[in-house]
């Protein structure tokens, strides 16, 4: 067992170790001794835990991912929170930590752009890594419409609206270097009011202005 445990200590040592040389140099410039290099060991080495670069890089996204959802489950898992703070949490989490790791996403997409020039679909590569977000999303969602939290709205329209958000945030990161996190953030903002249900005082008084300006003169 302690052998087993000290093996994916080194692996995440590696993964760790990798990203940061991705960052620095891209994806392309990265070479299998490169890495060997970073992390202080032989390529006869690199090759037991790995067997080429592509492994290292997607290693080393997930492993960024699977951080990124241990936070998430933090904030699910509160109890105290309603399911529209929660979201707005959830959102905010990954747009923090997306903006922290900006480089690494200009390094996966020139990644997925040299996956496109080779014949291979990157958006189905994408769809793999962010269908635990999705459901993410969609919990959620779920869990403020049955406790009256949220409007009983279309699930799945509500999570595209949430992801549409959050895609386009990454691109402003990521490709078009703006770094107006603020302004992100209140654009998820406003999206979450708007599935905010109504409180009964609030849906008399629209229900009593829609009466008054359709009364004739």
């Amino acid at each position: 067992m302690a052998i087993v445990v000290e093996h994916e200590k080194r692996k995440r040592e590696i993964l760790g170790k990798s990203l940061d040389l991705f960052a620095e140099d891209g994806y392309a410039a990265v070479t299998f001794q490169k890495i060997a290099e970073k992390c202080g060991i032989t390529r006869t080495t690199l090759y037991i835990y790995f067997k080429n670069k592509r492994e290292i890089f997607l290693g080393s996204i997930r492993q960024i991912t699977n951080d990124v959802e241990a936070q998430l489950y933090v904030i699910i898992e509160d109890g105290a929170l309603a399911a529209s703070e929660k979201l707005r949490r959830v959102l905010r989490s990954i747009l923090a930590i997306c903006e922290e790791n900006r480089t690494i996403f200009v390094v996966l997409r020139d990644y997925l752009a040299q996956l496109q020039k080779g014949g291979k679909n990157p958006a189905e590569r994408v769809n793999r890594r962010i269908i635990r977000l999705r459901h993410i999303l969609s919990t959620l969602l779920i869990e403020g419409i049955d406790r009256g939290d949220l409007r009983p709205v279309s699930v799945k329209d509500a999570n595209e609206l949430l992801y549409g958000l959050l895609e386009a945030a990454i691109f402003r990161l990521a490709v078009l270097n703006d770094a107006d996190i603020k302004g992100m953030s209140g654009t998820f903002d406003l999206a979450i009011d708007g599935l905010l249900e109504k409180r009964p005082e609030e849906k008399e008084k629209r229900r009593a202005e829609k009466k008054k300006n359709a009364a004739p003169f």
